[in-house]
C-alpha cells in the first residue's frame, strides 16, 4: 500500500470507524464508535451515590468541593482506556459528547449535583488547543450540560501559563506543574455560584484541584467536580 493510500484508509478510519474502539467487533447499523455491548459493560463507579467515595477522597484537605464523581473508572491497560484516548487524542469529540450525554443523565437522577448551576470544562492553554484542534473536556461538559439542562461557561476560566504535560509526574509534580496557572476574566459571571467542574479522567486531582482553587476565591461560590473516567492505577 502507498503512503498515499495509507493516509486516505487512516483518515477514513478516523472519520467512519467500523470496529468498537473497546473490544474490536465490528460495528452493526446504528453503533458508532463503541458498540451496544461495551456500552452496557462500561465499568461504571456509581460514586455519585457515595459522597465518600475514591475521587472525592483526592481533596479531602486539600480543597472544599461539594460533591466529586466519575462515570468510569478503568486500569492501566484496560479497554475503556481507548475511550479516553480516542476522545483526547484522536480526535473523536463527538463520542466525549455522547458520553458526556449519557453520564449527564446519570447526574441528573442525583440530589448530590441538582444544584448546580454552571458548567464549566477545565480549559486548555490556547497553543494547545490550536495544535489538538479542539479541547475534548468542552465537548464532554457541552454533553453533560445537554442532558442536565445547565449552561455550560467556556471562555471565562482559563489557563494562563502553557504547562508540560502530566504524564509521568508524581503527585506533587504534578501540583508544582499547575500552581497559579489559571485565571479568570470576568469573576462576576462565577460569582455566587455553584460550578460543576468537568475534565476528561481524573488521577492525582491536581489539576482540578487548581482549578477549583482559583474559583473558590470568588464569594459564595462552590464547586462540584465530574470528570468522566479515574484512573484506578
Amino acid at each position: 500500500m502507498s503512503r498515499l493510500q495509507q493516509s486516505v484508509s487512516d483518515v477514513l478510519e478516523l472519520l467512519f470507524p467500523s470496529l468498537c474502539i473497546t473490544c474490536g467487533e465490528r460495528l452493526i447499523t446504528q453503533e458508532k464508535y463503541i458498540c451496544f455491548n461495551c456500552w452496557s459493560d462500561l465499568p461504571q463507579t456509581h460514586f455519585h451515590t457515595d459522597p465518600e467515595n475514591k475521587v472525592a477522597q483526592l481533596f479531602w484537605g486539600r480543597v472544599k468541593v461539594e460533591n466529586a464523581t466519575a462515570f468510569f473508572s478503568y486500569k492501566k491497560g484496560s479497554s475503556y482506556q481507548q475511550l479516553i484516548h480516542f476522545i483526547k487524542y484522536r480526535g473523536l469529540k463527538e463520542l466525549g459528547f455522547e458520553t458526556g450525554l449519557r453520564f449527564g443523565h446519570i447526574l441528573n437522577d442525583s440530589e448530590s449535583f441538582k444544584g448546580v448551576d454552571l458548567i464549566v470544562p477545565v480549559p486548555l492553554h490556547p497553543k494547545k488547543e490550536k495544535k489538538r484542534g479542539y479541547n475534548q473536556c468542552r465537548w464532554i461538559a457541552q454533553g453533560i450540560a445537554e442532558s442536565m439542562e445547565k449552561e455550560v461557561v467556556t471562555d471565562n476560566l482559563f489557563r494562563k501559563v502553557y504547562s508540560t504535560t502530566q504524564t509521568r509526574k508524581s503527585r506533587y509534580e504534578r501540583w508544582q506543574n499547575v500552581d497559579g496557572i489559571f485565571g479568570i476574566h470576568q469573576p462576576e459571571e462565577f460569582r455566587g455560584k455553584h460550578i460543576l467542574l468537568v475534565d476528561d479522567v481524573v488521577t492525582t486531582g491536581s489539576t482540578l484541584e487548581a482549578c477549583a482553587y482559583q474559583l473558590l476565591q470568588l464569594k459564595n461560590t462552590k464547586v462540584s467536580i465530574a470528570t468522566l473516567a479515574f484512573a484506578d492505577f
